[in-house]
């Protein structure tokens, strides 16, 4: 399927892939990337092949400055990227959704889950980072606390790709705004989190700890002893789909 673009006034145009497949009785799935990642990834391919054997609306895109949507990598914010994620969503006419996301897409959904209550049926964390920002933080030497304030960013080798991570000043401080693991979090529906225990990324006891803190009665941690952070294996993915469709099922749309 062709990428369409979402035009949006003062505010850079979001490509997005939206496959759908009207008169199915399952709800769309809708899969929010991590961070330099975009919607050609081999988690959001697997979805797409699962939901067209399924019959199912499935929709993918890029947030600004990622993959093929317009904007600068730089100027992001979690909460700019949060707008993206919720303009997507909208795109979607169904009344509810089960949401997937991964890494910092998987901060984003919890945070849409909290904005839209009433459309998330389900959520999905693939090793979900929330507050990665003020871990980021933490973490950051005294050489680049120094780089940060006389720059305003500082470039981070990645192991996913061959060029560093550019991280902003500005992507630290306003992600402290939108940080969740501080107390309780006000999400209800039903919740699966999988985790591999050989991330490097994300701990896998964050995994434990935001599913402490979630209020949903129906919350599950999924660790994976073999997997790393991008959770694409094959044994993950099916575990993906499994998930997915049980979230999926007896939703009413």
């Amino acid at each position: 399927m062709s990428v369409s673009f979402l035009k949006r006034e003062g505010a850079p145009a979001l490509a997005y892939r939206l496959e759908e497949r009207p008169g199915t009785a399952l709800p769309p799935i809708v899969f929010l990337g991590g961070f330099r990642s975009d919607m050609e990834g081999t988690k959001a391919a697997y979805l797409a092949a699962m939901c067209e054997r399924k019959e199912q609306t499935y929709l993918r895109f890029d947030y600004r400055g990622h993959g093929k949507s317009e904007g600068a990598f730089m100027d992001g914010t979690i909460g700019l990227w949060l707008e993206d994620a919720l303009a997507a969503i909208a795109l979607v006419s169904a009344p509810k959704i089960v949401l997937i996301g991964s890494s910092m897409g998987g901060w984003l959904g919890l945070l849409a889950t909290l904005a839209q209550p009433e459309k998330i049926a389900g959520f999905i964390g693939l090793a979900a980072a929330p507050d990665f920002t003020r871990d980021m933080k933490a973490h950051l030497s005294e050489v680049q606390k120094e780089e940060l304030l006389s720059k305003g960013f500082i470039q981070v080798p990645s192991d996913y790709a061959p060029e560093p991570y550019s991280i902003t000043q500005r992507l630290l401080e306003e992600g402290e705004g939108h940080c969740l693991m501080d107390g309780p979090i006000n999400i209800t529906c039903p919740v699966r989190l999988v985790q591999g225990m050989k991330d490097t990324d994300v701990p896998w006891q964050t995994a434990h700890r935001l599913l402490n803190q979630l209020r949903s009665a129906d919350k599950k941690v999924y660790l994976r002893e073999q997997s790393d952070h991008r959770l694409s294996g094959a044994e993950d993915l099916a575990l993906l789909e499994t998930l997915a469709s049980e979230l999926s099922s007896g939703v009413y749309i």
